[in-house]
């Protein structure tokens, strides 16, 4: 019990446990508020990170609406082609698309052809849909409690106790009923993918829409860790053992498989970071239940055995997990001022006002009750049961807080829209490439570049060269050596001293003997 006040602010640190967000829109052509002398011949939206259409529609100023089909996907960036021959006046180009994290977003792009229409064609702004936002919130936060509870209360029951009765009954309830609720979960999924309402769950499209993102891969990969954690409270003791890490391993595996936190760059950094603050999430919260009910059984030796032996395993746990909460949160907060900007840092500094009242009660019970319950106290070891059991009202508080998150943007993403990348597509004989600049302003920077060849298929290279110039501003070629991962090329840490017109050149090494550079203009501001 001595490291729950370090437990308490890995709470606080915590970037999230399952923390979502949207993407965000960085740029369109047309851009938003346009009026074009002739009609557009295809809608470019480019996103601060990976989408996939999802709905895409063009509406007319009479309310006319055609969906658009046929969009293509090139890295960050949806293509499709608008019908022709489009006649003066408004449009709407309303679009939803879902992110590599797995959660769904919609917008719309105004424009117009000759003067005048905008105005007509400016949607209303589109009301939350509540009922569907409050099952979302309820079924994930059972989905927690019984994924934390029921896996946890596993590892609990293989490597330090048997769990009484009691614990034990709750323990089979949380993980029997957790892939119902996880298919559920997925139905509400498809429903906010396509915009849709609770009234149309029995229908199929929001089922394949569901499956189809990355919510439903990790949804599914869940249901395998509960199965296992169930099938391992009846097994024998070496293999109870053996499918607990199994069960724990694919809890933090389908945790790090979704959410914008594990979508997050560094992904390669923060996909393992989820995975171990899950990891850690589960045995710390999953063992008050079961310690819980030992504490408060007739056998006082086998509750402070119990104890002894949770108080020595538990620092294995905690430490890991503050590290990587501590790294999930610098990234996806940003600056402390987000916390009272942002409703993400609302919703954080909701989370600590329960943390506070976990933190008074790991205090009460590391320094009043712990050691006199090793010691045998009877009084004490009761006294500490209650505090634990409060603590899992409080735990539960907090998940029904967190899943919050799935609502608002993390800072960081706030930030990709307010300064969005500058973004150029080259196109030459050779290949194409679609060359990002992140933030698309002068000063330090980063620049991926995604190779593909004619028919939109990647284009492997063994190396890529990057080089970038100003020569209006007499600045001579800057050359950095890009490194791959995720299917983009990227140089770091690139210094552009002035805002402008930058010719940049990629040259890729496809072959030993051929060379295929690809060059262009990108535009950044101050």
């Amino acid at each position: 019990m001595r490291l729950r006040l370090v437990a308490a602010w890995l709470f606080l640190a915590l970037g999230c446990i399952a923390a979502s967000a949207h993407a965000t829109l960085v740029r369109s052509e047309p851009a938003d508020g346009a009026v074009l002398a002739a009609a557009p011949e295809r809608l470019v939206l480019t996103f601060n990170e990976p989408v996939a259409p999802l709905v895409l529609r063009l509406i007319a100023a009479d309310g006319t609406a055609t969906t658009l089909a046929g969009a293509t996907l090139t890295d960050q960036t949806v293509t499709v082609d608008l019908p022709p021959g489009l006649a003066d006046g408004g449009y709407v180009a309303s679009w939803r698309v879902v992110s590599g994290d797995g959660h769904p977003i919609g917008g719309s792009v105004v424009f117009s052809v000759g003067a005048g229409g905008l105005a007509a064609a400016r949607p209303a702004d589109d009301a939350p849909d509540r009922p569907l936002e409050a099952a979302i919130l309820v079924v994930r936060t059972l989905v927690y409690a019984g994924l934390f509870i029921g896996i946890g209360g596993m590892v609990f029951a293989a490597f330090i106790a048997a769990p009484p009765k009691p614990a034990m009954r709750a323990m089979v309830a949380a993980l029997a009923g957790t892939p119902l609720a996880l298919f559920i979960a997925i139905g509400l999924q498809g429903l906010d993918a396509l915009g849709l309402g609770l009234g149309d769950l029995a229908e199929a499209p929001p089922w394949h829409a569901g499956f189809a993102t990355s919510y439903g891969t990790a949804a599914l990969i869940a249901v395998f860790a509960a199965l296992a954690a169930l099938v391992a409270l009846g097994a024998q003791p070496r293999a109870r053992k053996a499918l607990a890490l199994i069960s724990l391993a694919a809890l933090g595996t389908a945790f790090a498989a979704t959410g914008h936190a594990s979508a997050a760059a560094p992904e390669w950094l923060m996909r393992p970071a989820v995975f171990i603050h899950t990891a850690g999430v589960a045995v710390w919260a999953g063992s008050l239940l079961p310690l819980a009910c030992l504490l408060l059984g007739r056998s006082d030796s086998h509750g402070t055995t119990a104890l002894a032996r949770f108080s020595r395993m538990i620092p294995w746990a905690i430490v890991p997990l503050v590290v990587a909460g501590i790294v999930l949160a610098v990234i996806q907060v940003g600056a402390p001022a987000a916390l009272i900007d942002t409703a993400y840092g609302l919703v954080l500094l909701a989370k600590g006002a329960l943390l506070i009242l976990l933190f008074a009660l790991a205090a009460v019970n590391r320094l009043w009750l712990t050691r006199p319950a090793l010691a045998g106290d009877s009084v004490a070891t009761r006294r500490l049961a209650a505090s634990v059991a409060a603590e899992i009202v409080l735990v539960l508080a907090i998940l029904a807080v967190v899943a919050l998150w799935r609502f608002t943007p993390p800072p960081r993403s706030l930030a990709a829209a307010i300064e969005p990348p500058a973004v150029v597509h080259i196109h030459k004989d050779q290949g194409m490439a679609m060359v990002t600049v992140t933030p698309g302003r002068a000063g330090p920077v980063t620049v991926s570049v995604a190779l593909s060849s004619h028919d939109g298929t990647p284009l492997a290279a063994k190396e890529v060269t990057l080089t970038l110039a100003q020569p209006a501003a007499g600045i001579e070629p800057i050359r950095r050596a890009m490194s791959f991962a995720d299917g983009t090329w990227s140089a770091n840490d690139v210094m552009l001293p002035v805002p402008g017109a930058w010719t940049v050149k990629a040259a890729a090494l496809v072959t030993d003997f051929d060379l295929v550079t690809l060059e262009g203009t990108v535009t950044v501001g101050p």
